[in-house]
């Protein structure tokens, strides 16, 4: 068919339409239908709206906490990518550093990296006293304020829940401890940022 003209194969195309018996062309109406049909069924519906929210919107880097206490932290944002490690401590503080559809890249406070999918991860704000100084002790404040009472002596690695921080200090709790805490001591806010 070398040398024929666009409007020949129109023609061509037309002719062949026409010849076409009309059952011939029910059926491929038909199948036009199911298929827009299985498109739009709730199934499709529902895929389309998942990943229609897939990326969060919210702000990356931000700190979360973890919902469970077994988390699988794999090499990719997939199921399909290997479990690197586990984390096994509920409510740990971990920073979203990327996103991809319902994934989330994470960091810990040793600076470890992997990713986690999203219904893990909790909006909970929580806070690891001084990580970065193992073996030591920091006072808990009654009040935002150096020379105020001391309610307890934490541990590094003490594991609490902010309540507020207002840029310098953090109001936290956990069992058997509430009080205030410089802000600068603390992982899981971000220095000179206010939590209510």
């Amino acid at each position: 068919m070398t040398g024929v003209r666009a409007d020949g194969l129109l023609r061509i195309e037309k002719e062949q339409r026409t010849t076409m018996s009309p059952f011939a062309r029910r059926g491929k109406w038909r199948l036009l239908a199911a298929l827009l049909f299985a498109l739009l069924s709730p199934v499709a519906v529902v895929a389309a709206a998942e990943s229609a929210r897939a990326a969060s919107s919210l702000p990356v880097p931000r700190f979360v906490s973890l919902k469970t206490d077994k988390v699988n932290i794999r090499g990719g944002p997939s199921r399909e990518h290997e479990v690197t490690w586990v984390f096994t401590r509920v409510g740990l503080p971990v920073e979203i550093t990327a996103e991809s559809e319902n994934w989330r890249r994470i960091r810990d406070a040793e600076g470890a990296e992997g990713w986690v999918y999203h219904s893990l991860l909790s909006g909970r704000r929580t806070v690891l006293v001084v990580p970065w100084s193992k073996n030591e002790s920091f006072a808990l404040y009654e009040r935002p304020d150096k020379s105020a009472g001391i309610t307890a002596e934490l541990q590094s690695g003490v594991l609490g829940t902010v309540k507020n921080c207002n840029g310098k200090w953090c109001r936290i709790f956990g069992d058997g401890f509430d009080g205030y805490m410089e802000q600068e001591r603390l992982w899981g806010v971000y220095p000179s940022e206010s939590i209510e």
